[in-house]
């Protein structure tokens, strides 16, 4: 028994002592330590001076009805061939990085934007009609940014100087915004509430391209108050040589009430008369995407509470199409809302409206209504 007792003693001696040694020779414990200089969520990237984000979005869209963003998605019965309606749906992931660092230039700063979708499509040349089917990865933004000069991937600064129309689902009802493009930017804020923005720009897509050395050029300048702001967007084509412009004004009427209007004018909208005496928009440039040479977009948000807002927006444009949108956006919990919202559609005197199966097949609706449910989760 006193042998047991010994030897018990000296094993347990052994481990205490392999313990310790284990714990002399482990490394410090290296933590994620919170960046507050650049705002909420930034956390240091361990053994540097880079502060990280990371973020994003899943959402959930459910369309019916004919309005432009989310036409109604046509298929035939399975059983009997008839052509019908069915909803439409879309599963969106998105994917968001911010990062930054102060340097001896100014702030360094990147972000990326990467979007994953999975739905069924009214569009034929995307995919048949009604099959859902992933859409693949889409590059929304990659930029990095020194200073003010920012280069890479983004929107246009035709549309993101001057804000995107409205808080609305359905941006198409008339056309303000919607193009890509590589950019290489500067950004100058002079005080007193003036900043402003000259882009060079590569575009987009087949025609918006640019096809020789002389790239698109985008200039901006923007006056922001306590009341407001005022800000305006000139755009060069330089493909067709053409001109387009867009000024803005938003109204902080109450804490509760903000009112925004929005025109844009293209002066290489050529309108003509085709055979029948219809006027037909032939569009020249990139950045002119609504009908004919004028168009413009008003609207209002209203903040019941913290959690529930409404959204209202009216659009039009020179060829008489027009547009009403509104909704309601309510916020379940923090970090996930459900929006809910009625779009209505006239199609003037450019009638792309979609197609009406019970009429001759080409043509179109002049009116349409349709809705659009969203859930989506933050983080």
């Amino acid at each position: 028994m006193y042998i047991k007792i010994r030897l018990l003693g000296l094993t347990a001696l052994i481990a205490a002592s392999v313990v310790r040694a284990a714990g002399a020779e482990r490394e410090p414990a290296e933590y994620i330590k919170i960046c507050d200089v650049l705002g909420s969520g930034y956390f240091y990237i361990p053994n540097t001076e880079t502060c990280l984000r990371i973020g994003g979005y899943v959402r959930y869209d459910i369309g019916l009805g004919d309005v432009r963003s989310y036409d109604s998605a046509r298929t035939s019965d399975v059983r009997t061939g008839e052509d019908q309606g069915t909803w439409r749906n879309n599963t969106r992931f998105t994917f968001k990085t911010w990062s930054g660092q102060q340097t001896e230039l100014g702030a360094l700063t990147t972000y990326t934007e990467t979007h994953v979708n999975f739905g069924n499509s009214a569009n034929s040349r995307d995919s048949p009609q009604n099959y859902g089917f992933n859409s693949g990865l889409a590059l929304a933004s990659a930029w990095v940014e020194l200073g003010g000069l920012r280069v890479g991937k983004d929107g246009s600064a035709f549309d993101t100087f001057v804000s995107y129309a409205g808080n609305v689902l359905d941006s198409m009802l008339v056309r303000s915004a919607g193009f890509d493009t590589n950019v290489a930017q500067y950004y100058f804020d002079a005080g007193n509430g003036i900043s402003t923005v000259i882009s060079l720009e590569q575009g987009s897509g087949s025609a918006g391209t640019i096809d020789s050395y002389i790239p698109h050029v985008v200039a901006g300048l923007k006056y922001t108050q306590g009341w407001g702001s005022i800000t305006g967007v000139a755009a060069y084509d330089s493909n067709y040589e053409a001109l387009a412009g867009k000024i803005r004004v938003d109204v902080a009427v109450t804490n509760q009430l903000s009112l925004f209007g929005l025109f844009g004018y293209g002066s290489n909208g050529s309108l003509n008369e085709d055979s029948n005496g219809a006027i037909a928009n032939h569009v020249r440039g990139s950045y002119k995407i609504w009908n004919g040479q004028w168009a413009f977009w008003a609207g209002a948000t209203y903040e019941f509470d913290e959690k529930t807002s409404f959204n209202f927006q009216v659009s039009s444009d020179q060829l008489k199409n027009s547009g009403l949108a509104a909704n309601v956006v309510y916020m379940v919990v923090p970090g996930f809302t459900v929006t809910a919202e009625v779009d209505y559609d006239h199609y003037g005197n450019f009638g792309v409206g979609p197609a009406d199966p019970t009429t001759v097949k080409g043509t179109s609706k002049p009116n349409s209504v349709g809705g659009i449910l969203r859930f989506q989760r933050s983080f």
